[in-house]
This record gives C-alpha cells, structure tokens and sequence, in this order.
C-alpha cells in the first residue's frame, strides 16, 4: 500500500475515558429513547416527537402577556 494513503492509527490512553453504557433517555412528552451514553438515565423535557421544528406544531408558553405585547408592538 502507499505510505501516503496510510494512515496513522492512534492507540486511546487507558483509564481516561469514561464508560459508555446503554442509557434510556425519559421525554416530558412520554417518549422514551433507548441509547448509549455516558450518563445513566437521562430526562428532557423537550424531543424530537414534541419539537415544534420537527411537529410543525407552535406551542407558546405566555407569561404575563409578552406574546400579545409583542404582537401589539409590531402589528402583527
């Protein structure tokens, strides 16, 4: 094989890493995810189920009526 188009394989340093294990990741929205990570038993509260991106979906959390101020505002 050429030298050029090999490549340099590095060995990981022992003891440094920290393990990687299978996970469930627990969504508000009740979706459950199963994965590996480095954590154990991960909670979101926001997924790619109830994303508004990816639902095409708004969901709007008003506090003290910013939407509508906002709105107002700008005449929308």
């Amino acid at each position: 094989m050429n030298a050029k188009l090999q490549k340099e394989v590095n060995i990981m340093k022992e003891g440094i890493h920290p393990d990687y294990q299978q996970t469930t990741i627990r969504c508000a929205c009740g979706e459950v995810i199963e994965t590996g990570s480095t954590k154990k038993d991960i909670t979101v509260e926001i997924c790619s189920k109830c994303h508004p991106f990816y639902t095409g979906k708004q969901k709007l959390v008003d506090t003290s009526g910013r939407v509508e101020k906002f709105n107002k505002k700008f005449g929308l």
